[in-house]
């Protein structure tokens, strides 16, 4: 392959599968813009019918929208070499750009859409020419030239809602943000030079890894900031007291079950992979759902501290059980990926959730709360069974399997 002057961009094999600190340093916007979806999901509980269903929906466009400037930060760190200088300040560009989206997500919607709008599409229109200017003759710079062309595609969209009524914004975004999301899962196409898709790019798998790996941490971290800051900004008293540990015992278990075997493994897996671009999407689409079902479970540790024996409401168990039902899901989606094959415990735990949801419309959000934690501790516990005294077994991943079948290679890989 032709290679150019500016193949000192890539990555080489040799390179550390490690973040950078810049990498550490650039997740810190995140934490504010995680901040900020928490909370405007606490808004959302007291609302019911439709109005929480367009509330959710509002929120999760915002948190889409972010979620694909990090993910896409996270390829190109994974794809180029990060100690470049102009890596760093594809990255330094980019967290600014995170942090202006963070600061004016709670009212993204409404006047601070338009600076909500130019952050996003400067990251998604002009970070992709610099990248591609930068590789200069290589053919990987026909890459981020199809980036480019479709996110100038759905500028307009995102211009149109964020300048004309209120009424059309919603719309607006959430079509914007489908013609994003659908580019990236058909590569990109463009007349004549066609598609580049994703699972065929040339990846450092274990860098990729170790982001996502990341990336749950810092979701996890957020939860222990809103049971710290909630429980220390109200009247003490017993029960709250026992809900903030209640609380932090749930995070310690979603800690727990996410590392446990498949999380561990995912590192090895992605490092293993003929072409680890395959295995990395399925693993990004799992960690998107895990780090929302975390926000989720944040939202119910925040409702239940404040009110631990309030009267019982039906859409709190959207956050409370519907948190750990999602990330549940997720995790079950990922090891199925590594092993292929998903553990009894997951079932379980998703069986039993599910079982005793009506049942707790029906009682204080506290008791809720504790059989959300007792059900996980059952999943830990039988994780903990199962693999007592067997080795760390290898990752079968069916994706790594098919991947080394095909022998699949894209010329601008």
């Amino acid at each position: 392959m032709a290679t150019g002057r500016g193949a000192g961009l890539l990555r080489p094999p040799a390179s550390s599968g490690r973040a950078t600190f810049l990498e550490l340093f650039f997740d810190l916007a995140f934490v504010v813009a995680l901040t900020r979806v928490t909370q405007r999901f606490v808004d959302l509980s007291d609302d019911t019918g439709w109005a929480l269903v367009a509330g959710l929906g509002r929120t999760l466009l915002l948190f889409l929208a972010l979620w694909l400037i990090w993910s896409h930060t996270v390829w190109i760190t994974s794809r180029y070499e990060p100690e470049r200088s102009i890596i760093q300040a594809v990255v330094v560009g980019t967290m600014f750009a995170g942090l202006v989206m963070a600061v004016t997500l709670p009212r993204a919607l409404e006047e601070r859409a338009l600076p909500f709008a130019a952050a996003y599409l400067v990251v998604m229109v002009v970070r992709p020419l610099v990248v591609a200017a930068a590789l200069r003759g290589h053919p990987r710079r026909l890459v981020p030239f199809r980036l480019a062309a479709w996110a100038a595609a759905s500028a307009p969209l995102w211009l149109a809602g964020a300048l004309g009524p209120d009424a059309l914004r919603l719309p607006l975004w959430a079509a914007a943000l489908a013609v994003d999301y659908l580019a990236w899962a058909l590569g990109w196409p463009v007349p004549r030079l066609g598609a580049s898709a994703v699972h065929r790019w040339r990846i450092a798998g274990t860098h990729l890894a170790d982001r996502h790996q990341q990336m749950f941490l810092v979701s996890l971290g957020e939860t222990i900031l809103v049971i710290s800051m909630v429980f220390g900004g109200t009247d003490y008293s017993p029960v709250r007291a026992a809900a903030f540990g209640v609380a932090f015992a749930t995070s310690a278990l979603l800690w727990r079950i996410y590392f446990h075997r498949a999380g561990l493994l995912l590192p090895e897996a992605l490092g293993r992979a003929g072409m680890p671009g395959r295995l990395g999407t399925v693993s990004e689409r799992a960690h998107l759902l895990i780090v929302l079902g975390v926000l989720v479970t944040a939202v119910g540790y925040e409702l239940v501290i404040d009110h631990p024996f309030g009267p019982p409401r039906p859409g709190l168990l959207l956050f409370v059980v519907g948190g750990p039902v999602l990330f549940l899901v997720a995790r079950t989606l990922l090891e199925y990926e590594i092993f292929g094959r998903v553990s009894e415990s997951r079932v379980i735990g998703l069986a039993a959730l599910l079982l005793f949801t009506p049942a707790l419309a029906r009682w204080a959000p506290m008791v809720g709360l504790s059989v959300v934690a007792g059900v996980l501790a059952l999943v830990a516990l039988l994780d903990a069974l199962l693999s007592r005294g067997r080795p760390l077994e290898p990752s079968a991943s069916s994706v790594a399997r098919e991947e080394s079948a095909s022998g699949d290679r894209d010329s601008e890989a």
